[in-house]
C-alpha cells in the first residue's frame, strides 16, 4: 500500500524551528471532510494542509487545496499556504519559475510566487479591519486596554499602547476561547527593522496562540498602510517562535512574503477515506 506524501515545514522562518509550522498532505485523489480533519488532529499543529492536483497539464493545471486545524477546517491560512507552494516547488511537482495556483472552498484563487532569493509571496485577498468595539469581555480577557479597536475577517484588530505590552501580554486564553479570535497589534519605532509587531489568539479555533498568520497579516497590512502612509510594509509577529511578514498592499489585495524551511519528510501508512 503506498503511504501519502507528508512534509513538516516551517514557514515565515528562515532556519528551522522559527516561524509557524504546518504540514503539507499531498493527495492523488478526493479524501473525505472526517479523514481530513483526522489527520489534522492527528499532526496537533496550528495547520494542516491538504493539496490536491487539478487539471491535467503544466500550464492549466492548478491544485486544490483546503486547511485544517485540530479541531475544524479554517477559510484562509498564510503560512500552510506558503508551506504547500514551498513544497510543490521542492518536490518537483511546479518548476520553481512556476507560480502555485490553488483553488480554495472559501476565497476563490489564491497564487504563490517565487520572487527573490527563495522569498515565496503570496497573493491574497485584503481584509481591512472596520473600527468596531470588542465583544463584552474581551479587554478583560486580553488583560490590556486598547488604543482602537476594529473588526476584520480574521478577527478583531486591537491596537495596544506599546510594542512592550504587544510582547508581554499574558491573556486570559480560557476567557477568549468563548469569544473571538484577536490580533494584537502595535506600531514600533524608527530604530526597529520592523514597521508593526503583532500577537493572534485563536483559542476558539484550538490554537491558542498561532507562531506566525499570514491571514492576519491581510488585516494589518491595510490596518497600518492607512496609520503609517506606504504600502510596503514589515510586520513581525512576536510569539515565541517569532516571525517576519513582508507585507505589500495594492487595492484589495495584499501580497505576503515570506521564508520556508522543511524539516521533515515522510508519509502515513494508510489509504485515504473518501
Amino acid at each position: 500500500m503506498a503511504g501519502v506524501p507528508l512534509h513538516h515545514v516551517d514557514a515565515f522562518a528562515s532556519e528551522p524551528f522559527t516561524g509557524n509550522p504546518a504540514a503539507v498532505c499531498l493527495l492523488d485523489d478526493v479524501a473525505g471532510d472526517a479523514w481530513m480533519q483526522a489527520v489534522a488532529a492527528e499532526m496537533n499543529l496550528s495547520e494542516t494542509a491538504f493539496v490536491r492536483p487539478l487539471g491535467s497539464g503544466p500550464i492549466e493545471r492548478a491544485w486544490e487545496l483546503r486547511w485544517f486545524t485540530p479541531t475544524t477546517e479554517v477559510q484562509l491560512c498564510g503560512h500552510a499556504t506558503l508551506a504547500s507552494a514551498h513544497t510543490l516547488w521542492e518536490t518537483g511537482r511546479l518548476e520553481p519559475g512556476t507560480p502555485a495556483r490553488f483553488r480554495t472552498r472559501f476565497r476563490g484563487e489564491l497564487r504563490a510566487r517565487r520572487a527573490a532569493d527563495t522569498l515565496v509571496e503570496l497573493d491574497f485577498p485584503a481584509d481591512p479591519p472596520v473600527p468596531a468595539p470588542l465583544p463584552a469581555g474581551m479587554a478583560a480577557a486580553l488583560g490590556a486596554t486598547p488604543v482602537s479597536t476594529a473588526r476584520a475577517r480574521v478577527g478583531f484588530v486591537v491596537e495596544l499602547e506599546s510594542p512592550e505590552t504587544v510582547r508581554t501580554l499574558r491573556p486570559d486564553l480560557v476567557g477568549l476561547a468563548a469569544l473571538e479570535s484577536v490580533v494584537v497589534t502595535c506600531a514600533t519605532g524608527p530604530d526597529d527593522d520592523c514597521d508593526f509587531v503583532s500577537r493572534y489568539f485563536a483559542p476558539a479555533y484550538g490554537i491558542p496562540e498561532d507562531p506566525v498568520t499570514g491571514a492576519a497579516h491581510c488585516a494589518l497590512g491595510p490596518f497600518w498602510a492607512e496609520r503609517l502612509g506606504r504600502e510596503e510594509l514589515r510586520g513581525y509577529q512576536a510569539s515565541a517562535r517569532g516571525g517576519s511578514v513582508a507585507v505589500r498592499v495594492a487595492g484589495d489585495r495584499v501580497g505576503l512574503g515570506g521564508r520556508a524551511v522543511t524539516v521533515a519528510r515522510g508519509e502515513l501508512t494508510m489509504e485515504v477515506a473518501s
